[in-house]
């Protein structure tokens, strides 16, 4: 024949579509690529030279990249590259080169340059606004391109604060330290040598203080990248990695965490402060010692009463501030020249106490102070009440307490030595309405809001009013802290506080009477404020709705615990989990969903509770385990619930995850069921978001199920309205639709015909996903656009996005999406020309999606399988695919890929041993019909490229270019895009 098919061309090493090679890589100025010998520099080798194109400035001997000034932050082995390749401006530098380089001692492959690439174009701007650094030379490497100065003067000084860091959380910096301040230079220092440093010592000695003091001291050091975790409301050690997770913002699907937080920290500069580690200790240990191995860049400093004992680990033991000794000959000068003694003397002129200090003044607050053993927490608590009570009293008091104490505690630790002791003394100091407003708050775990406290705290016998004066009382005593988080001020108990108050004897039901108005006061929360947890994006904004989570679960502990209340467990159970779902606290939904419903009774078996129970059991449960029967069983349970109490708006919420799972199992048919059904029902529900939702769910079912033009207009119509009016959706699917419609309309429009259009779409909806810190909403929109990308044959860019998709998956731990993203890398490398490569990729993926019962994007994958079977020889296996997958499509319903699936075929059966012209042309013939049939000019070109390549090597030239003109004169865009470029080329061909 004159003219060679898909297949034969990428036996060739060209595009396995067409038989049209790959257009050349760009020749960078100087043309040749760096070989082994051209003397390249590392980047351990750079000078202090500073380097500057368009707005930004390297300083590789600092390892500094800024813009405008401001720090950048970029991965370890994304600022090697940029440093190689910035260092050899418009030369090639080898991909084997930059392997060298940048990871010289591990060997690792390909896939990972291009990911570290990817960052580097990303951090960059690659393609805003035109820029361009980074080129890719097809097959040889890489070129820096952009136009470059080099001067001998640093940018100078220390890089500014980074102060959009996400999870930038630092608690403030108290206003004057005493005693500490050696300390802090000395941990500052050691810690920046050592990398991993743990601050040792006894209860209430200021360890916290001490180390947010650090933190605040490193703060420029690390470009504000500095993360505080407060593990002391943390009583489960599996929830540590958790909690670690949550502040980073990570998205957890598995039961441990660590994993998805070592992946994110591998190559963050980033210090780590974990604050109250002794009740933790060995979970804590065992996560700090492979945090520390893992990230060669991370900077741990940890807190805690016992040293965490592993490797790595350089311990600081924090000394209780120095005393005045018991000498008789002090005089009032030498006890202020003492840490303990300025601390006292502050703390209690801050109490309103006015000391002219005398000989004997100065005798009695050194003695105070070496009987707290120079303990911060403890002087505090002591000194103020000196403006209550006067010194003489106050000293006359802790003798009566803390001295008996003494003599029977010696063997206890430290804690239960001082902090005990003080605590004690000073809880006799109060009044008895503050004793109990004391009690009541230690319900709750971690910070509070004013509201909440009056709320859980007023009782039948204690009221609002006095309650908030007794709060006010206890902060101005230092048994409440206060301080801003968020937009809101907050309060909490310290820990030691908390756990004395804990102590204290109280009536049985008035605990439980505490406990049940704890537990619906978070009911109700959850009901008001929970759903807005899907719009908050920052760090700041989302701190006092973790705070309130901690409450949550406390309350749920004691609901379903021994002595607890299960009917309102189970009422709190049922709003919490929707919160869960979208937080993707995925396995805390499972399992208080499930628990609940075992909980339920005659009374509350078929109501409302039951209904969101069920729901959110479905969905954690797809999410987590994959499509199994009890997903089904749960959400038509919820369903049926639903229907029966005429409840319109929850069956709407519920036909969207009952398509999902039908979507996902491969049951297309049923999906649009469903679908049709949320449309009807729609209309019934008097709130905009119900139709968006709507229009979303039936716009992404037609488009799998052939009916493109149908589901262009569902998908335009769903995205009428802003991402506000989604939220119905939001929290309880767990990903918001109006992104999913946007990337799904980006692929109908390249079917259309829009290749530009695609583009455009594709980029914008990842780019509106990825704002939404929320790596399921991420993930959808990266699948489609990959597709987007593949089909215009912007390989690069799909490259770019099959990294940063897998990276996503890797990082949340989404197991399904790491199949998906092999699947990804086999359709790359079969359009690339590496069939075998790609066959491996696509076989293992599908076999992994199968065991998942995951059949979504079986059929495209199937593709591209064939594709690659027929480019190695394997057409008759290749077929014997097509046919399969051919039968499947027809009794599952994805009918989009059709056209597709047809030319394929015809394409295998050219390329068989004794090539089958008439039967290939008759699968054209019907893929034409199938595409003209859903109006998918995408599919339409590339069949008649094949169509009239095989008419043409029949020698019927003039049939054949009149077959391919009048398709290709209906496009009027997108030139650049392979397809346009292949028709362009076999017409020219033609003549």
């Amino acid at each position: 024949m004159a003219l060679g098919h898909g297949a034969a061309g990428a036996r060739a090493g060209g595009s396995p579509l067409y038989g049209v090679g790959l257009i050349p890589g760009l020749d960078c100025a100087r043309g040749q690529a760096v070989g082994e010998e051209s003397a390249m520099m590392g980047p351990e080798a750079r000078t202090a030279d500073v380097l500057s194109f368009g707005p930004f400035s390297l300083v590789a001997s600092e390892r500094l990249l800024t813009k405008e000034g401001a720090p950048v932050e970029l991965g370890a082995r994304a600022l090697d590259t940029l440093i190689v390749l910035a260092s050899h401006p418009n030369e090639i530098v080898s991909k084997k080169d930059l392997l060298a380089q940048v990871w010289p001692d591990v060997t690792v492959d390909e896939g990972s340059l291009r990911f570290h690439i990817a960052s580097l174009r990303k951090a960059l701007g690659e393609g805003k606004d035109g820029a361009r650094y980074i080129a890719t030379a097809a097959g040889r490497g890489y070129c820096f391109v952009a136009p470059l100065s080099r001067s001998s003067e640093p940018t100078g000084g220390h890089p500014q604060v980074a102060a959009d860091f996400l999870h930038a959380n630092l608690p403030n910096r108290l206003i004057r330290m005493v005693g500490r301040d050696d300390d802090v230079l000395t941990l500052s220092n050691l810690l920046t040598a050592t990398r991993f440093v743990t601050i040792v010592g006894a209860g209430g000695v200021g360890k916290t203080t001490v180390a947010v003091a650090v933190g605040h001291d490193l703060i420029e050091a690390f470009s504000g990248a500095v993360l505080f975790v407060d593990l002391g409301m943390l009583s489960d050690p599996n929830l540590a990695p958790t909690a670690i997770a949550s502040m980073l913002g990570l998205s957890v699907r598995s039961d441990d965490a660590t994993p998805a937080v070592i992946t994110y920290l591998r190559d963050k500069r980033i210090l780590l402060i974990v604050d109250t580690c002794e009740h933790l200790v060995e979970a804590v240990a065992a996560l700090a010692s492979s945090i520390f191995a893992a990230a060669p860049r991370l900077h741990i400093l940890a807190t805690s009463r016992e040293a965490l004992r592993v490797e790595g680990e350089h311990v600081y033991r924090l000394a209780p501030l120095a005393s005045p000794p018991d000498d008789p000959g002090l005089t009032p000068a030498l006890v202020q020249a003492f840490p303990a003694t300025q601390l006292f003397l502050e703390r209690a002129a801050a109490s309103g106490a006015r000391l002219d200090l005398s000989d004997a003044d100065a005798a009695i607050i050194a003695s105070i102070c070496r009987k707290l053993d120079g303990v911060a927490l403890a002087i505090e608590l002591a000194a103020g009440r000196v403006g209550a009570y006067g010194l003489e009293q106050t000293a006359a008091l802790l003798d009566q307490r803390l001295s008996l104490l003494w003599l029977g505690q010696r063997s206890a630790p430290p804690r239960q030595q001082t902090l005990q002791a003080a605590l004690d003394w000073s809880y006799q100091l109060l009044s008895p309405l503050e004793r109990v407003v004391l009690r009541g708050l230690a319900v709750f775990v971690g910070p509070f809001t004013m509201d909440a406290a009056l709320a859980i705290v007023t009782s039948a016998t204690v009221d609002q009013g006095v309650v908030f004066g007794a709060i006010d009382s206890l902060i101005a005593k230092s048994m409440v802290a206060t301080r801003p988080i968020g937009a809101m001020r907050r309060y909490r108990l310290l820990d030691t506080t908390r756990a004395y108050a804990l102590d204290i004897s109280i009536d049985v039901t008035e605990l439980a009477d505490l406990a049940v108005r704890h537990a619906t006061y978070y009911r109700q929360w959850l009901e008001e404020s929970g759903a807005d947890w899907p719009t908050l994006s920052s760090g700041a904004e989302r701190a006092p709705h973790f705070a309130a989570i901690n409450n949550v679960r406390a309350a749920l502990e004691w609901c379903f615990g021994a002595d607890g209340n299960v009917e309102i467990g189970v009422g709190l159970a049922s709003a919490a989990v929707p919160v869960f779902l979208a937080m993707s606290l995925l396995t805390e939904c499972h399992r208080w969903s499930e628990r609940a419903i075992v909980a339920l009774d005659d009374a509350t078996r078929g109501g409302r509770e039951e209904m969101h129970l069920q729901a959110a059991l479905g969905m954690s449960l797809m999410f987590t385990r994959g499509s199994g029967e009890g997903v089904r069983v749960a959400l038509n349970r919820s369903l049926a619930i639903a229907e029966e109490q005429d409840d319109a708006l929850t069956q709407l919420k519920l036909f969207g995850p009952l398509r999902m799972f039908h979507s996902r199992i491969g049951d297309f048919k049923t999906a649009l069921h469903y679908a049709k059904r949320g449309a009807a029902i729609s209309k019934t529900v008097a709130d905009p978001a119900a139709l968006t939702l709507a229009h979303s769910m039936l716009g992404m079912s037609l488009y799998l199920t052939g009916d493109v033009s149908g589901a262009r207009v569902e998908l335009e119509a769903a995205l009428e309205f802003g991402p506000s009016d989604l939220r119905i959706a939001t929290s309880h699917l767990g990903f918001d639709g109006r992104y999913m419609a946007g990337v799904t309309l980006g692929k109908i429009l390249w079917l259309q015909g829009h290749p530009d259009q695609a583009v455009e779409r594709a980029r914008q909806a990842v780019k509106d996903a990825a704002s939404t810190g929320h790596p399921v909403t991420l993930s959808v929109a990266l699948v489609w656009a990959v597709f987007v990308f593949l089909g215009t044959g912007d390989l690069e860019s799909a490259e770019e996005h099959i990294d940063w998709f897998i990276a996503n998956a890797e990082i949340h731990s989404l197991g399904p999406y790491l199949a998906v993203g092999r699947g990804f890398k086999g359709q790359l490398a079969v359009h690339r020309g590496d069939a075998r490569g790609g066959v491996e990729y696509l076989q293992s993926c599908l076999k992994e999606l199968h065991t998942l019962r995951y059949e979504l994007l079986t059929t495209p994958f199937n593709i591209s399988l064939v594709q690659g079977l027929v480019a190695i020889g394997q057409s008759a296996e290749g077929i014997a695919l097509i046919e399969e997958t051919i039968r499947l499509v027809e009794e599952n319903g994805d009918t989009a890929y059709m056209p597709e699936l047809l030319r394929v075929k015809g394409n295998a059966l050219l390329m068989m041993p004794e090539p089958m012209e008439d039967k290939a042309e008759e699968c054209f013939t019907q893929s034409l019909e199938f595409s003209r049939r859903q109006a998918t000019l995408a599919w339409e070109l590339r069949t008649v490229i094949d169509l009239a390549t095989l008419l043409a090597g029949r020698g019927r030239r003039d049939p054949a270019r009149a077959l391919l003109r009048p398709v290709l004169e209906r496009f009027t865009e997108g030139r650049d895009s392979a397809d346009l470029k292949a028709a362009e080329h076999l017409l020219a061909i033609l003549g």
